[in-house]
């Protein structure tokens, strides 16, 4: 009887420390389409949430808790038999410590979302072929989602995940599809992706680390030393942006954090943040008006 109550134990204490890395909600809307009932779109959300959760895309050991909340939104513009076009949004969070607040940190918009499904095909991962589009493009985001919160963490954690997500760019270049390839426009996954491992941006790389380590994550013990903390890494992107005027990726930074940024200087303790409020208005000038609501 032991053995068996061993055995038990061991197997619940397994099942919480190699849970998969998110914990995804996939959401399709199709309303566009004039058919937002049609039976495939159930499917097809169905097995992208089995995809998105159920897949080991690393080879962290991720408690149940330590899961990265994620949001995968397809908006849906046409659908013809098994193609299907429209635009992806994803988002994603990361728990503060030492609060149950949720910062988002990833906030995209991919536009060049075209793909080929049929009910019920397999939808699987392989990082060295290109064999669905539909799944190479949240196999990228998913590893982006897995960079950008291993940057929030540690510095320049998350290179070896966004290498995965550029094998994954050039494995898909030799395709048809768009959002893979330089000339595919300044807001693509492959400028995204470019972007993030360029060492032209490597103060936005310090900067992830700074806002999240040194200041939302002191809040809990001593605010005012967190919301210096977050100021001084806003204020490190103007060395990105002067090198790199809006940049999409600054702008995909800002369309995450903007909001948070003006509730956290517009409230609480008071510190000096007249410069943080200039830089704001010099590199991301089309949050203007989350930056007139603050409060100097």
């Amino acid at each position: 009887m032991r053995n068996i109550v061993l055995l038990v134990l061991l197997g619940c204490f397994t099942s919480l420390v190699q849970g998969q890395e998110l914990n995804a909600t996939v959401t399709i809307d199709a309303e566009q389409t004039g058919q937002p009932n049609a039976q495939v779109f159930r499917t097809l959300k169905d097995q992208l949430t089995e995809l998105l959760n159920e897949t080991q895309w690393t080879n962290r050991t991720f408690t149940n808790q330590e899961r990265i909340d994620c949001n995968f939104t397809l908006i849906l513009q046409s659908f013809e038999s098994t193609s299907f076009s429209g635009s992806l949004q994803v988002q994603s969070s990361r728990t503060i410590f030492g609060s149950t607040y949720d910062s988002p940190v990833y906030n995209y918009n991919d536009r060049q979302f075209v793909f080929e499904y049929s009910e019920f095909q397999p939808l699987v991962f392989n990082i060295n072929n290109f064999d669905s589009n539909l799944v190479s493009i949240l196999a990228y985001h998913v590893y982006t989602i897995i960079g950008l919160d291993a940057d929030t963490f540690s510095l320049n954690g998350g290179d070896p995940y966004f290498s995965q997500a550029r094998q994954i760019v050039n494995t898909a270049a030799s395709s048809n599809y768009q959002g893979w390839k330089a000339v595919d426009g300044t807001q693509s996954r492959y400028r995204f992706n470019d972007a993030v491992l360029s060492n032209v941006y490597q103060d936005f790389r310090q900067a992830m680390y700074d806002y999240h380590r040194s200041g939302l994550d002191l809040m809990s013990s001593n605010l005012k030393n967190g919301k210096t903390g977050v100021r001084d890494a806003v204020i490190l992107l103007k060395k990105v942006n002067d090198r790199r005027p809006n940049s999409f990726l600054m702008r995909t930074f800002f369309d995450a954090k903007a909001d948070e940024i003006q509730q956290i200087f517009s409230d609480g303790p008071a510190i000096e943040i007249t410069q943080l409020v200039e830089v704001l208005k010099r590199i991301a000038p089309t949050k203007s008006d989350n930056w007139n609501k603050i409060k100097l």
